[in-house]
């Protein structure tokens, strides 16, 4: 019975964090990849079903393949990832034009999501 409430717990949660990485696709400060990588993580160890959707996806599963089994992020992708990051914060900050102070905390977030992306290991060739 523990066991299998614990189950059910890591799924809810595998649910909230893959919620979470959908939300994160739009909003600029919401991370998407740590969120679904939690969501993976919780799935591996909960839902052999739920684990091989993501990995599946058309859309994120080549980069959580690459991540569950090398912990590295193709360049290109890396490329991708920045220039959506750069053009959602520009995008926001824009839009913000008269809340000076959240345009403040975005241009400050900006660099260190930048930084944190682009010091992902690559996989050696």
């Amino acid at each position: 019975m523990k066991e299998l409430l614990q189950t059910r717990l890591l799924i809810i949660l595998g649910w909230i964090f893959l919620g979470l990485g959908a939300v994160g696709a739009i909003l600029p400060i919401l991370p998407t990849t740590p969120f679904l990588i939690v969501a993976l993580a919780l799935f591996s160890k909960s839902s052999p079903r739920f684990h091989q959707m993501l990995l599946n996806n058309p859309w994120f599963g080549p980069t959580l393949q690459q991540w569950e089994e090398h912990k590295t992020l193709e360049r290109s992708t890396k490329y991708k990832v920045i220039v959506i990051i750069v053009a959602v914060f520009s995008l926001s900050i824009a839009l913000l034009h008269d809340r000076i102070h959240y345009q403040l905390t975005l241009a400050a977030l900006a660099p260190i999501l930048l930084l944190i992306i682009w010091r992902i290991k690559e996989p050696a060739d």
